[in-house]
């Protein structure tokens, strides 16, 4: 029971990194923003683990995990990001309301959506990774114009009904995944303490998983309707 309840704690903690997270927008100290997102995604990675491994439904069926987790993750995952994009001026000033309006009205529907994460382990549509193009975004000092487009685009991926994988639980290659992905968050860890000087080698080269991770879920996609077809 202890353990169960330490669990929804450490998936709770999300939230307070989110609010630091979000001061430190404020005082245009995007660096230790981006660090306190780095935590919440890794959070995020790993407590889903662990509340298998503490049979948490079991042991606390009053509390529901998974709502608790998408408060958390719509307010890490999109909202400060979003708030990021307005602060730092990443898109136009004149369209900062527009994109980031997109961002979370997009994602609170994605959120909602019943097949949002399907039984076989997939995401439907863009799953409101907008922590992590927010960085890339930002590190990669692109004209602003062009970062609007790209999040608008995004924001409309969220309502095609693609399945994107889900890291950590997709059968399929999960063991590449899961290290490929590990490497790629060293790599972001390294970026987000290099800060403005930053390696632009190493923030190109870590492109290479997101490449990884888009392919391998259309492929995936292509091949789970392929039956569907026929």
């Amino acid at each position: 029971m202890i353990a169960a309840w330490l669990v929804h704690l450490y998936t709770a903690s999300s939230a307070v990194m989110g609010l630091l997270a979000a001061a430190n927008v404020f005082e245009s100290d995007y660096g230790s923003a981006f660090l306190w997102l780095f935590a919440t995604t890794f959070v995020d990675a790993t407590d889903g683990w662990l509340a298998r491994r503490a049979r948490v439904s079991e042991r606390l069926p009053s509390v529901d995990g998974a709502l608790l987790d998408n408060i958390v993750d719509y307010l890490t995952y999109v909202f400060v990001p979003a708030l990021l994009v307005w602060q730092a001026l990443i898109v136009p000033d004149a369209w900062s309301i527009g994109v980031c309006a997109a961002m979370l009205l997009s994602s609170a529907y994605g959120f909602s959506q019943a097949e949002a994460k399907t039984g076989d382990h997939f995401f439907t549509g863009f799953p409101s990774y907008w922590n992590i193009v927010v960085f890339y975004l930002y590190a990669a000092e692109w004209p602003p114009m062009v970062n609007a487009a790209i999040l608008l685009v995004l924001s409309l991926l969220v309502f095609v009904p693609i399945r994107y994988v889900y890291p950590s639980r997709t059968p399929v290659l999960r063991h590449l995944t899961v290290t490929l992905g590990g490497l790629w968050a060293a790599a972001l860890l390294i970026l987000i303490l290099q800060g403005v000087d930053a390696s632009r080698g190493l923030l190109w080269a870590s492109l290479l998983f997101p490449v990884y991770y888009f392919v391998l879920s259309l492929v995936l996609n292509a091949r789970r309707r392929r039956p569907q077809a026929a």
